[in-house]
């Protein structure tokens, strides 16, 4: 495979990951939506489906929908991606910017079939809850450890898997997530996927999200707002926050999550 048909597949995959994803946070947050207060197993799995249908469309690529797994393999001493790719600088590149971009489009997608429940909404927090993922309690370096050790699952699980033959594939997959969130996810929100945090949250930061907004913003975990030993960053009522100082934790930590997972699977399998 090319690098545009590697990019096409995985943005596509992705894309549609983050869709359904960032729409179920939305579904549950917002006001006036019919999910309203659906809870975090309802979350959850709108994430696990999220993985299911992503991994269908990017099959050509294998679906990774996701960096750290993608340098898990990298990692792991594998000479292809996925049948047919072989691992090369090029088609690293063209995994990782489509996932990215995939990620990005999703995001606002999601944004788009929830705008007037955006406008509605009046909690800039629960706005952010809705693309980014934040931490219940604020303690960077034990959020940043969660996001390694829930990614570490994540990556050394789906490295064992191709060494099956059950068969599973996306359904497995999708399972998977669902247990992380449900089990692992508490904390931080569970990223332990870059792209699925860093996408959706330059699109919170270039879109108009905060019409409205009447409460400050802070970091939050996807599906309840909990109370933090550290505030967190505050704002002026009205004006939109990215969080970007807790940015690099959902970004790093599934990175070297990925990379441990890829390195303890060249000795365990």
């Amino acid at each position: 495979m090319n690098f545009g048909s590697i990019f096409l597949s995985e943005a596509l995959g992705t894309g549609m990951l983050v869709l359904l994803g960032v729409g179920v946070v939305a579904n549950v947050l917002l006001a006036k939506s019919k999910g309203f207060d659906g809870g975090w197993l309802l979350i959850n799995f709108g994430w696990g489906i999220g993985v299911f249908a992503g991994v269908y469309v990017a099959y050509k690529t294998g679906g990774h929908l996701n960096p750290a797994y993608t340098i898990g393999v990298l990692a792991s001493g594998a000479d292809e991606y996925t049948a047919g790719v072989s691992i090369t600088v090029a088609t690293t590149l063209a995994y990782l910017l489509g996932q990215l971009v995939g990620a990005f489009v999703g995001a606002n997608l999601a944004y788009a079939a929830y705008k007037r429940h955006f406008d509605a909404e009046t909690d800039a927090e629960k706005k952010l809850g809705v693309f980014a993922t934040g931490p219940a309690i604020r303690n960077v370096p034990w959020n940043f450890a969660t996001e390694v050790i829930a990614t570490f699952a994540l990556v050394i699980v789906l490295l064992a898997m191709g060494h099956t033959a059950s068969g599973l594939g996306p359904l497995a997959a999708a399972l998977l997530v669902v247990g992380i969130g449900a089990s692992l996810g508490g904390p931080t929100g569970y990223a332990i996927n870059p792209a699925r945090d860093l996408g959706p949250r330059l699109a919170h930061a270039l879109l108009p999200v905060n019409k409205g907004a009447a409460q400050p913003a802070r970091a939050t975990v996807g599906g309840t707002t909990e109370p933090q030993a550290d505030p967190g960053p505050t704002d002026q009522p009205g004006r939109k926050n990215s969080d970007w100082g807790y940015a690099w934790v959902p970004i790093v930590g599934p990175l070297v999550g990925g990379v441990l997972a890829g390195l303890a699977a060249q000795v365990l399998f």
